[in-house]
């Protein structure tokens, strides 16, 4: 159990709210039981390493306030907007006989065991918290589920977890999921059929022998024109005059 000091506060205006940010505190208030409301401050640093837990909020702590101790539960942190930095936190008093509804994280162990895994599979997280109701007194800080034997397939409820006694789920209606153990998700292209393969091929074959003959020029085409031409120098033959002899002189 982690331990916090916490420091009175009085003043409670906004002015003094953030002169005790620039010092590194965090406001805070304490609330529950049957003793009134109390306004604190804690050291930033103090919390720095458990605030970002995944479960901080589900945390039993030990504060201390000027050598009065009691267990606290955090119930709420504010951050601010741009920085991200805790800017308040609300912590609850845990009374003994009480019962709460807290979210508790889920811990998944033993993955090197699960054959479905190490044949490639996927561990899909439906839940990574479940609600449960707990007695004050006795919060789990997780709930953990051991993945040895699970194969491709598997899907862990509710029921195949072992809870702490006295702690139930505040579902109640169903056996709901909590991960299940998936095939892999590979996405092949389909092959196509030979038919198509071969049609393909000899549509390339005859497109590369349009675009060679395109580039080199049509034979036939080529006699054409050479007939054309020898027949159009025959004509012009046919048609040139006959050379005049020229006339003597008497």
């Amino acid at each position: 159990m982690s331990n916090l000091k916490a420091l009175k506060r009085e003043n409670t205006s906004s002015g003094s709210t953030n002169k005790l940010r620039k010092d590194g505190l965090i406001p805070a208030i304490l609330y529950g039981g049957k003793d009134p409301n109390q306004k604190i401050s804690i050291e930033k640093k103090a919390v720095r390493d458990i605030i970002n837990a995944d479960n901080f909020l589900s945390k039993v702590l030990e504060l201390e306030i000027e050598g009065k101790k009691e267990k606290v539960l955090p119930r709420e942190v504010a951050y601010h907007v741009v920085s991200d930095e805790p800017i308040h936190i609300d912590f609850m008093r845990v009374v003994s006989g009480k019962k709460i509804i807290l979210e508790i994280p889920v811990k998944f162990i033993n993955q090197p065991e699960s054959p479905g895994l190490k044949r490639g599979g996927v561990l899909n997280i439906v839940r990574r918290q479940v609600e449960l109701k707990c007695p004050a007194e006795s919060i789990p800080n997780d709930i953990t589920i051991d993945l040895t034997g699970t194969d491709i397939g598997t899907s862990i409820k509710i029921s195949s977890v072992k809870l702490p006694e006295k702690i139930v789920p505040t579902i109640t209606d169903r056996d709901f999921v909590i991960a299940t153990v998936a095939a892999p998700t590979i996405i092949k292209e389909p092959e196509k059929p030979a038919e198509e393969t071969a049609v393909a091929a000899e549509g390339e074959a005859t497109a590369e022998g349009v675009e060679a003959a395109a580039k080199e020029g049509d034979p036939s085409k080529k006699d054409e024109k050479g007939k054309e031409t020898a027949v159009g120098n025959k004509k012009t033959e046919e048609k040139k005059p006959a050379e005049k002899k020229p006339t003597e002189k008497k």
